[in-house]
């Protein structure tokens, strides 16, 4: 049997996936091997080390490694993956070969289960806490939102704001309607490519394109702050129909009751502790719940609008009165917002090989614009799996997983003929390298799964690369390699850990940028990686951008 104490371990990122290292300068990090776990989608690094987030059968174990499906590790073992350099080498390349390998950080063994389990509790502290910082952008939006709403709930109920004391349901069904569109990939993606087309242009100044970037990579902050105030004013509406209990019936009652318990139970599971220990639990339950209450919620309208408080009893047949009504058109939107996604699922044929035992490259029909996203799933209802895809926007594209869980694994030993999928892509970071005019993207490992297709067709932005990987060739695939081959070579850094060692990714990073004379810099890494590069980048007056716990 093999031995899990030298396992590695894995997490990923939105279909990026990367060996984990647990930051050195970090009191919280974990410095031993852990048990394998299933996987849910992932890349291969390795043809002995894969990568993996939990997957469904997985739902209540907790994962192996930081287990948020919106982080990217690398080991730091070995560092990133990489390829080998092709001939042509730049000034910035030369100079790399010169830096000497930094030395590997060795896992000290723990005896005991306990260690383990506050190992593992830590480091997803050290995550949430070390490794964003206390003064996010998501973090002042989520403020921002709670404030807002405080300060509105605190004069409704002392009588200085007497349209929200009369209308306190429509300010939490206005609030789960804003909680839902932050989170609609349809709207979006509309929005994303409403930003690029305003903004994409040469006489935009930069810091507003900076800051349209910070504000759609942290829209996150805007959907947890309005989920929590939704709560509060639900609240708040309970109390005064509590206080007026004569005029209303105990059905309205014990629905908004239980639209309540709903709503709290959703956002219990959304924590983020519970959701990097449990992250399939907090998806399900973040799903379901979510369902319920949508139902409950039309229950609600509808009682609501037809109770006559003088006879007791209910009348629907004025329409008017229902459509008058703010709650109706919020919940009618906030209906709509989750059920278009739903509406593009399709069950499509695909063709699945494998670069090497343990990957899957899954190929699909259609071509598809650079910085897009994809989610596909054997059971539709169950789960869904994330991503990047890699296309030249011609007849087909792809998606490359990692043999690592379950339904990656199954991808490799059972290839499916057909799948589902939703044909409404949806648009991340990446998507927003076509707002500016010169752009670094900076990849480790897998990473660069999610910038192929920027290398692969024309996009607005004029782009460089840095890629920090190791055997290339061996763990990714000729095609994968023929891609990254084809790209400008002035116009690519590649550097192979194999037989240069580990790099300074930031240092690297700076200097390329300075070098090329780029608008900003993309990351994507593992938490500690995108970190250090972000800042690298900010110190040396760069704006950049890297993936957050909660994109």
């Amino acid at each position: 049997m093999e031995n899990i104490e030298n396992r590695p371990r894995f997490s990923s990122c939105r279909g990026v996936a990367f060996e984990i290292s647990p930051p050195r300068a970090s009191p919280f990090s974990i410095r031993e091997p852990q048990p394998e776990a299933e996987g849910r989608w992932a890349w291969l690094a390795n043809r002995s080390k894969v990568l993996s987030i939990p997957s469904a059968s997985a739902s209540f174990r907790r994962s192996v490694s930081r287990a948020s499906s919106h982080f990217c590790d690398v080991e730091v073992d070995e560092e990133v993956n990489d390829e080998n350099q092709e001939d042509g080498e730049t000034d910035i390349e030369k100079q790399l070969q010169k830096t000497p390998p930094v030395a590997p950080v060795e896992a000290t063994p723990v005896s005991t289960g306990e260690k383990k389990n506050n190992g593992r509790f830590y480091s997803r502290i050290s995550i949430m806490l070390l490794d964003q910082g206390l003064f996010t952008v998501y973090k002042r939006l989520y403020a921002l939102c709670i404030t807002l709403n405080c300060v509105a709930l605190v004069l409704a109920a002392t009588g200085r704001f007497s349209y929200a004391r009369g209308h306190a349901t429509a300010f939490a069904i206005g609030n789960v309607l804003v909680t839902v569109l932050c989170r609609s990939e349809a709207f979006l993606r509309m929005v994303f490519w409403l930003a690029v087309k305003v903004l994409g242009h040469p006489f935009v100044p930069l810091h507003l394109k900076t800051a349209t970037t910070s504000f759609l990579q942290c829209l996150g902050g805007v959907h947890s702050g309005c989920g929590v105030s939704a709560i509060a004013w639900l609240v708040y509406a309970l109390v005064l129909t509590l206080q007026d209990r004569e005029n209303t019936s105990s059905a309205i009652i014990g629905v908004a009751s239980s639209i309540l318990a709903l709503l709290c139970l959703s956002a219990l599971a959304a924590f983020p502790l519970v959701r990097h220990l449990h992250h399939n639990v907090f998806e399900r339950t973040h799903r379901f719940t979510g369902w319920a209450a949508l139902a409950l919620l039309w229950a609600f309208v509808l009682l609501t609008a037809s109770f006559d408080p003088i006879s007791k009893s209910y009348d629907l047949q004025n329409g008017a009165v229902l459509v008058n009504k703010q709650e109706f058109w919020f919940t009618a939107a906030t209906t709509i917002l989750i059920i278009l996604p739903w509406l593009t699922v399709r069950r499509v044929p695909v063709q699945v090989s494998t670069p090497s035992g343990h990957a899957s490259l899954i190929k699909f029909d259609g071509g598809v614009k650079p910085g897009i996203l994809g989610r596909i799933s054997r059971a539709p209802l169950s789960e869904w799996h994330a991503f990047g895809i890699i296309s030249d926007n011609g007849k087909t594209h792809m998606m490359l997983a990692g043999a690592v869980g379950d339904f990656t694994k199954g991808l490799v030993t059972h290839p499916p003929r057909h799948l589902w999928v939703r044909s409404l892509h949806f648009a991340g970071l990446p998507y927003l390298v076509n707002m500016y005019q010169k752009v670094l993207l900076v990849a480790t490992g897998s990473g660069i799964c999610v910038f192929l297709s920027h290398m692969l067709q024309q996009c607005a932005a004029e782009v460089y690369v840095v890629w920090v990987a190791k055997a290339v060739e061996q763990n990714f695939g000729e095609e994968i390699v023929k891609m990254v081959r084809g790209y400008p070579k002035e116009k690519v850094i590649l550097h192979d850990t194999a037989t240069m060692g580990r790099p300074n990714v930031g240092e690297l990073s700076v200097k390329a940028a300075k070098k090329w004379g780029v608008e900003a810099v993309v990351v994507t890494s593992n938490p500690e990686g995108s970190r250090d590069v972000v800042n690298a980048c900010k110190a040396a007056g760069l704006p950049a951008f890297g993936p957050i716990w909660d994109s």
